[in-house]
């Protein structure tokens, strides 16, 4: 078994609080689980990014020429300097699709971060076929989350 990867964690919501070991575990679960997934991530450093609507805004007209809000956006690392990619997150779309569809806010979230990952994993979501695909990456790497017992406890303060 390869060493867990390293990954860091950037929390830029003020509300979100969210326990770091838990996040790690959840990626380490689904890298154990990469043949699964297409491979999986690929090998090196990964960053996950908590960010508000706005912030997520900015890097979507930054990078994508789009300044809508969005619930995830991933950028490719470079194998030759070690980093497998960057995960960026909306807590605020997280927490008001769990409150519109009456899911559970963490669920949510964690999915955002599986979302992610599979997109690194080589998975797109942008044709129907292919947003198949994704759908149903998804549903496995969630079934295999609560399977293992990992459900990070993400929550907002008051």
């Amino acid at each position: 078994m390869t060493p867990p990867r390293e990954i860091s964690i950037a929390n830029r919501h003020p509300r979100l609080r969210l326990d770091r070991r838990e996040v790690r575990r959840l990626i380490t679960t689904l890298d154990l689980a990469a043949v699964r997934f297409a491979g999986g991530c690929p090998a090196g450093e990964l960053s996950l990014v908590f960010l508000t609507d706005p912030a997520l805004a900015k890097l979507h007209a930054d990078y994508l020429d789009d300044p809508t809000t969005t619930d995830v956006i991933t950028f490719e690392g470079d194998p030759t300097l070690g980093t497998a990619g960057e995960i960026c997150v909306s807590v605020d779309t997280a927490a008001a699709y769990a409150r519109k569809s009456g899911r559970d806010f963490a669920a949510e979230l964690t999915l955002y971060l599986v979302h992610g990952w599979l997109h690194l994993a080589g998975y797109d979501d942008l044709k129907p076929a292919l947003k198949r695909r994704m759908r149903t990456a998804e549903a496995r790497a969630m079934r295999l989350l609560a399977g293992a017992g990992v459900t990070p406890g993400f929550a907002l303060r008051k």
